[in-house]
């Protein structure tokens, strides 16, 4: 079970044989290796932001490799945790943008107001970035975009360096707004991520849409 919405809209997905074999696939990993987030966490932002309440889809590549990191929400890193470096590039630009500056580095608290925090590959072997790479994830969670792309209501898709921003054409709905930079990551954030204003770009489109802004 991860929400009631969501249970319902990937319904034929969760039953399709290529979601059977990733399921396999994953549990195998599991068992055998040292695998981020724990397996408890992994849907965790389809289970803090259910299918009817995003407002904004943040999307990430793959969870963080490192332990007590990764808890299943893209970015995000549970309590206690040094804070990684794009994490921290995205929290000197909300305090650039709306003066907010943010000391807890877990974003549960944005998952729950409706911001999605979708890692396109939800899961990552100890130490191995990108190591779950091709073995299923990424037609799912096309697919959740897709999904998100049919919505009626005004959406905010945030597309984060290259490989977010390969997702674009899967969003054609006009409704929708797409904010698109560079990677906040170090090697990337001085050439456009820095001074992008994402923060107050999203809140000024929910409001003008009559949809209730996000408290960063």
């Amino acid at each position: 079970m991860i929400n009631k919405k969501w249970d319902i809209v990937l319904k034929d997905e969760m039953n399709s044989p290529y979601f059977k074999e990733l399921g396999i696939k994953v549990k195998r990993a599991y068992q055998e290796k040292v695998i981020f987030p724990e397996y408890h966490n992994l849907f965790n932002a389809l289970r803090y932001t259910d299918y009817d309440e995003v407002k904004v889809v943040i999307i990430g590549q793959d969870p963080y490799h490192g332990e007590n990191e990764a808890h299943g929400l893209a970015f995000s890193v549970q309590e206690g945790t040094p804070r990684p470096p794009s994490l921290n590039n995205i929290f000197k630009e909300l305090e650039n943008d709306l003066m907010i500056k943010r000391v807890n580095n877990n974003l549960e608290d944005w998952a729950k107001q409706g911001v999605l925090l979708l890692n396109a590959i939800m899961t990552v072997e100890k130490d191995k970035p990108l190591s779950h790479k091709g073995i299923g994830w990424e037609e799912f969670t096309n697919n959740i975009i897709k999904l998100l792309n049919e919505r009626t209501e005004p959406l905010v898709f945030v597309l984060w360096g290259n490989f977010a921003r390969s997702k674009k054409e899967l969003i054609n709905n006009p409704k929708h707004l797409i904010i698109e930079s560079v990677h906040p990551s170090p090697l990337s954030a001085h050439r456009g991520f820095f001074g992008s204003k994402p923060f107050s770009k999203i809140n000024n489109f929910l409001e003008s849409n009559h949809i209730e802004r996000i408290k960063w």
